[in-house]
């Protein structure tokens, strides 16, 4: 396991691949997970990328720090971690609030994003009231008080099915969070608007929703892919809100081919 201590904060992290030899792909995951989420879409991409995952303040075995966050806490985390390993213009692909993460992280620093993955998020996730909602059941009842509603949302039917071992240790995942990182985050998620923003990012996007995420449906990443300049948009068949996990290959298929576009786009000498 690989740690390091940024903004007084320990952030647990993962490099795979020679990030001077590859380009960089990284991965910011959502809300209450951690970054193995992103495991069945990293083997298929090893090969080709240098990735970096890390799980943000809060989450998984980073450190919790002071709460509560906003995402400008978590996008200068991000940024202290990849000016730690001397990298620059990375692909970035954040999902639900690792997507405004994402579009945080390019607004402050530029010169780090080659291009951005913004997967079942949005310029503005949810209601002020429905955040406030959320915060006060988990401090009266901790995550598992919201943890079956969440899971609806994240994750379609057919996953759910009882006989599914991997749905029981996603739902163990969640609710083993730390709550004041959860409920943190949340605080920051709530307090986010890149409304704005969004319409100035100058760099390739791909917006990418499963067809059956609860939490942020497909007709609001639509919506932000419009904001965005030239921005792409992949609908996932037969996926929730976290396609790297439900549909894994075509999840890879997606970011494969608009990496490749990308990459071809570039100037000779980058």
């Amino acid at each position: 396991m690989q740690f390091t201590r940024i903004n007084d904060i320990t952030i647990h992290y993962h490099v795979i691949g020679a990030v001077a030899d590859k380009p960089v792909l990284v991965f910011i995951n959502s809300l209450g997970t951690d970054f193995r989420i992103w495991r069945d879409v990293v083997v298929r991409l090893a090969d080709d990328f240098a990735i970096v995952l890390y799980d943000k303040r809060g989450h998984g075995l980073s450190d919790i720090g002071q709460v509560p966050y906003s995402i400008e806490d978590h996008a200068t985390d991000l940024a202290g971690l990849l000016d730690r390993l001397a990298v620059k213009r990375t692909f970035v692909c954040g999902l639900s609030v690792g997507g405004l993460i994402a579009q945080s992280l390019y607004q402050r620093r530029p010169d780090l994003v080659r291009a951005l993955v913004l997967s079942d998020t949005a310029h503005k996730i949810g209601t002020a009231e429905m955040w406030d909602a959320r915060i006060a059941a988990i401090e009266a009842g901790g995550i598992e008080a919201v943890a079956d509603g969440v899971l609806e949302r994240w994750f379609t039917p057919a996953f759910r099915r009882p006989e599914n071992l991997a749905f029981a240790g996603y739902r163990n995942m969640l609710v083993r969070q730390p709550t004041p990182g959860y409920v943190g985050t949340c605080a920051a998620i709530r307090d986010a608007d890149y409304t704005e923003a969004a319409r100035k990012i100058a760099v390739p996007v791909l917006c990418v929703v499963g067809d059956q995420d609860g939490s942020t449906p497909p007709d609001l990443v639509r919506s932000t892919a419009r904001l965005i300049p030239g921005a792409r948009l992949e609908v996932i068949r037969d996926a929730g809100h976290i396609p790297c996990v439900e549909q894994p290959e075509a999840m890879t298929r997606a970011l494969r081919s608009f990496f490749d576009y990308v990459m071809q786009g570039d100037p000779p000498n980058e």
